[in-house]
């Protein structure tokens, strides 16, 4: 009897910690909206996890996120990126849809494959995300952070960051998936 009530209790504890743990990576990488991720996700021809991956990074899944500089909803677009992207699209733009979590994803993922297509890498593409095209532009022609084809530095701190964190949470989501 004795050894039944260890036994309980070494699988009890074993429960309660997978749940914690389970709630632990729920309220750190959460997963919202994966019906429009996955849709406009497969739509680009991009990684679902990579997109995940950047709405948690940017905005945590906050739909009504606005940054200090101006950047809006669950992918941060700046207003006149999301112009840009409305008029590449065939679309009107209001600064308001991109509040809309589905047009934020729609806009955001148009632009993350836009970026990987024109730097073609998926790594530039995401500094680009953070500091600007014209920057990473600026990266590629330094021998000091770009050779052989590679980013060997990346000179802001503020997007190795970003860029670190974007492949954290990439190893989570490509978990779920």
């Amino acid at each position: 009897m004795k050894t039944f009530f260890s036994i309980f209790w070494i699988a009890l504890a074993c429960v309660l910690l997978l749940f914690s743990i389970n709630c632990f990576y729920g309220y750190f990488y959460p997963i919202k909206y994966s019906q429009e991720i996955n849709y406009y996700s497969n739509l680009n021809q991009l990684n679902p996890s990579l997109v995940a991956s950047v709405i948690n990074v940017e905005s945590g899944y906050k739909k009504d996120r606005e940054s200090s500089k101006g950047a809006l909803g669950l992918m941060q677009i700046m207003p006149s990126t999301g112009s840009w992207i409305a008029d590449k699209l065939g679309e009107e733009f209001e600064e308001s849809l991109l509040m809309n979590p589905e047009k934020n994803i729609k806009y955001g993922c148009y632009y993350i494959s836009y970026l990987i297509n024109y730097f073609d890498d998926t790594q530039l593409a995401i500094c680009a995300y953070n500091a600007g095209m014209g920057n990473v532009t600026k990266w590629i022609s330094n021998p000091e952070y770009f050779e052989n084809g590679q980013l060997k530095k990346i000179p802001f701190k503020e997007t190795e960051q970003y860029y670190q964190k974007i492949l954290k949470n990439l190893r989570y989501y490509e978990k779920k998936y």
